[in-house]
């Protein structure tokens, strides 16, 4: 009896020859079977500013909409590493075009904080939320995200499709994520 099952012998050692993505564009991976991958991004928001009545509405809100949803979807929080050296040349050209001892100290407290974030012991990330699903026909994939972002309006949060460099990502953190990931013996 002969194995039908196709052997994959594939020696490359890069990640994309293995993964079965044929291309991302218009804010969907196209997979090599034909399904597309796609999403929305939702904007974070801070429930916790809010009023306790504000928090409840909210809530239920996003329990209404996630009841809505009647097909597989994922929920990913990804980090994106932020660069805060923009921020801190232009402080730095404040603080050098200033001429109040006052202000040129409030300044360089500035500084000294945005240098402490940078340091090793602070991770500066900015947190991004997705809801991906993927789907065969364009059609029906552009229903859900027009479902999904009115819904997610509704709930009181914005988002938008997902861009092909918010795919990048995406693919970027479930691929490389774990690399900090550091092991050690367990003690009891």
């Amino acid at each position: 009896m002969k194995n039908s099952a196709p052997q994959m012998t594939n020696d490359s050692k890069y990640t994309s020859t293995w993964l079965p993505i044929r291309q991302i564009m218009n804010g969907m991976i196209q997979l090599d079977d034909g399904t597309y991958v796609t999403g929305v991004k939702v904007q974070p928001k801070n429930i916790f500013i809010m009023g306790a009545q504000a928090q409840d509405n909210m809530v239920y809100n996003l329990r209404n909409f996630y009841n809505t949803i009647d097909y597989e979807f994922w929920l990913i929080i990804a980090d994106r590493p932020v660069d805060i050296n923009l921020y801190l040349a232009e402080l730095q050209k404040l603080y050098n075009n200033s001429t109040s001892n006052e202000a040129r100290k409030l300044i360089m407290q500035d500084i000294n904080k945005a240098n402490q974030f940078m340091s090793v012991e602070y991770n500066v990330v900015d947190t991004e939320y997705y809801l991906i699903f993927q789907e065969k026909k364009l059609e029906i994939l552009q229903k859900k995200l027009h479902n999904m972002i009115s819904g997610l309006a509704n709930a009181g949060l914005q988002s938008s499709q997902t861009s092909n460099g918010d795919l990048r990502i995406i693919l970027d953190n479930l691929l490389n994520g774990g690399e900090a990931i550091n092991f050690g013996t367990v003690m009891s």
